[in-house]
C-alpha cells in the first residue's frame, strides 16, 4: 500500500507567542515576557504539518493575504512537503497573539481574518479531493462548500470540532456531514454530559480530555487512553491536530480504536515536547 492521500480544508494563521510566567489577570498592569516568536498557526496548518511528518501525502487548501505573513506560512509548508492550494483573499493573513505559560494555558487573540465573501474551489482543489483517501474539513467558512463536495465523491470526512458544546449553530453542518467527530471537552459542564453526547452521535466520535487522555464512542463502546507523560511541555499549540493525525493515519493502516487512540496520544506527546506544531519542526 502506497502512502494514505489526506486532503485537508481550512484555516491556517502566522502566529506571534509570547511566553509568560503566568497567564495576566483581568485587571490593567504590566507583565513581563520571558520569549516571543513567530510560527506559523491554524489548526489546518497543525494537521497538515503532523500528517506529513507521520508519512502521508498532503494536500491542504486554505486561504491567505496578499502579504509577507501569507507567504511566511506558505513557504514553511510546502519545505514541510505539503502540497498548498492556496486561495489569495482580499486583507491579511489570519494572524493570532497567542499568550502562553509554561503549564499549558494559552490564550489565543484573533488579530487578522482574511476577507473572502464568496468562497471559490477551482478544480485543482476538487480534484485532490476527490483522489483522497480521506477528507479533512476544518471548522471555517471557506471550508464549509468542501463538506457537501467530499460526500458527493464518497470521500470519508473528518472533521474536528474544537470546543462544540452540542448546541451551537456554526458546527452543525461539519457535524452533520461527517463521518468521524474529533473535539475536546471544553465546551461541555463535565465529562458526564461529553459522554452523553458522544454516544447519542451515530458516527465515530474521539474527545480529548487534556492531561487526562482522551476518550471514544465507537459502535456503542467507550474507550479511553491516558496521557502519555512528557517531561517537559515546550509548546502546547498543535498538540489537539497531532492526536488527531495519529489517529487518523493509524486508522487508514487498519488500527482498531484503543490502538488508534494510542498512537494519538503518542503523536501529542511527541508534540508537546516540540516547539512548533510538529514534531521536527
Amino acid at each position: 500500500m502506497g502512502k494514505p492521500k489526506v486532503f485537508v480544508a481550512g484555516p491556517v494563521s502566522w502566529n506571534r507567542l509570547v511566553l509568560l510566567d503566568r497567564l495576566p489577570e483581568a485587571r490593567p498592569h504590566t507583565v513581563f515576557a520571558s520569549g516571543h516568536r513567530m510560527a506559523v498557526g491554524g489548526t489546518s496548518a497543525g494537521k497538515a504539518l503532523n500528517l506529513a511528518s507521520l508519512g502521508a501525502d498532503v494536500t491542504l487548501r486554505t486561504v491567505v493575504g496578499d502579504d509577507d505573513a501569507g507567504r511566511a506560512v506558505l513557504d514553511v509548508l510546502e519545505r514541510a512537503g505539503v502540497e498548498v492550494i492556496a486561495e489569495v483573499a482580499d486583507g491579511a493573513t489570519e494572524q493570532h497573539l497567542n499568550l502562553m505559560d509554561p503549564n499549558g494555558g494559552r490564550v489565543s487573540i484573533y488579530l487578522e481574518l482574511p476577507r473572502l465573501p464568496h468562497p471559490r474551489h477551482d478544480e485543482r482543489a476538487l480534484a485532490a479531493l476527490t483522489e483522497a483517501d480521506v477528507a479533512v474539513i476544518d471548522l471555517a467558512d471557506h471550508a464549509r462548500p468542501l463538506l457537501a463536495a467530499a460526500r458527493e465523491a464518497g470521500v470519508p470526512v473528518w472533521c474536528d470540532l474544537h470546543d462544540y458544546d452540542g448546541v451551537a449553530d456554526f458546527h452543525r453542518d461539519f457535524l452533520d456531514a461527517a463521518d468521524h467527530v474529533f473535539l475536546n471537552d471544553d465546551g461541555f459542564r463535565d465529562r458526564d454530559a461529553l459522554l452523553v453526547f458522544l454516544k447519542s452521535l451515530d458516527k465515530r466520535a474521539v474527545a480529548t480530555l487534556g492531561a487526562d487522555g482522551a476518550m471514544a464512542v465507537a459502535d456503542g463502546a467507550v474507550h479511553r487512553v491516558p496521557a502519555v507523560p512528557v517531561e517537559e511541555i515546550v509548546d502546547t499549540n498543535g498538540a489537539g491536530d497531532a492526536f488527531f493525525s495519529g489517529f487518523l493515519l493509524a486508522h487508514l493502516a487498519g488500527a482498531d480504536v484503543p490502538t488508534a487512540m494510542t498512537a494519538a496520544a503518542e503523536q501529542a506527546a511527541r508534540c508537546l515536547a516540540s516547539p512548533g506544531l510538529a514534531p521536527g519542526m
